[in-house]
């Protein structure tokens, strides 16, 4: 049996019926979709914790005192 480098499985690919190669292709949307969306949901984590960091305040002699530190 052969390595399976990405040559030998476009070659595999090539081989096989239409149909096998619309379910597979139904597959990698499925995977790449789901790849996408744990993306996303990584960012929007980030986002969060950072967001939790930040205070925010309208008293500008607070603001100062921060700035000045």
């Amino acid at each position: 049996m052969q390595p399976a480098t990405f040559a030998n499985l476009v070659e595999q690919i090539q081989q096989l019926s239409t149909d096998e190669k619309q379910e597979l292709w139904q597959l990698l949307e499925k995977y790449l979709l789901e790849e996408r969306r744990n993306s996303i949901f990584c960012a929007y984590q980030e986002a969060r914790a950072v967001e939790d960091t930040l205070e925010f305040s309208n008293d500008i002699h607070s603001l100062k005192q921060r700035l000045s530190v």
